[in-house]
């Protein structure tokens, strides 16, 4: 097995270092942000650090690396106070992924993929259309993490929209079955496969 120690991991080259961490910790979420300014551009973005918060209320975060350089997404959270997730799914692998380059703010990626705008009953920003998984969120609160300079956001789901053939009797959302993907790192796409659904777990009498 290889092994790094903290000093060999500050030594690493670059990019084998940025492939290496961000890897190392598992299978990540991959979802598309939606987002439009006060101008009313769009933006769509991907993500990978989109995480559970908190069930009640239902709350979810994801992390934003320094606003030092243009962040679209950022800016337009910060003036509507709202977005969407929008899990990304086989089909739009290519589409998704190229949201990660850098356009001019006036720009939306809409228009330079293949992906769709939806838009949905008074919410104003933009759905990916098709998604098997979209949520609205409103943005509650941010909190800045100086050890890496980077933002946590905070955010409600204010409305989850879930294709009928995801949602199992229980509550659980199926993923699988609608070919979401998770990023390995930062540019590897996977399909995971759904395995086998556990009963919640209680501890084992200990019998002298």
């Amino acid at each position: 097995m290889k092994f790094f120690d903290a000093n060999d991991i500050s030594e690493l080259h670059k990019i084998y270092k940025i492939n290496l961490i961000n890897s190392c910790s598992g299978f990540k979420s991959a979802n598309l942000l939606g987002t439009v300014s006060n101008e009313g551009i769009t933006n769509v973005a991907i993500f990978s650090s989109v995480t559970h918060l908190g069930s009640n209320p239902p709350t979810l975060g994801f992390i934003l690396r320094p606003t030092t350089v243009p962040r679209d997404t950022y800016k337009n959270i910060k003036e509507t106070g709202f977005f969407t997730i929008n899990h990304i799914w086989e089909e739009i692998i290519d589409d998704a992924h190229h949201t990660s380059a850098k356009y001019d703010e006036k720009i939306s990626e809409f228009d330079m993929t293949n992906l769709e705008p939806e838009f949905k009953g008074n919410f104003k920003a933009p759905f990916v259309k098709n998604s098997p998984v979209q949520m609205s969120m409103k943005f509650i609160e941010e909190i800045y993490v100086p050890s890496n300079d980077v933002i946590l956001i905070v955010a409600q789901i204010q409305e989850l929209y879930v294709k009928d053939e995801l949602l199992q009797e229980d509550g659980l959302i199926n993923l699988s079955l609608g070919k979401v993907v998770a990023i390995n790192g930062l540019d590897t796409y996977a399909t995971p496969n759904f395995k086998k659904q556990l009963s919640y777990q209680r501890p084992k009498k200990i019998t002298e």
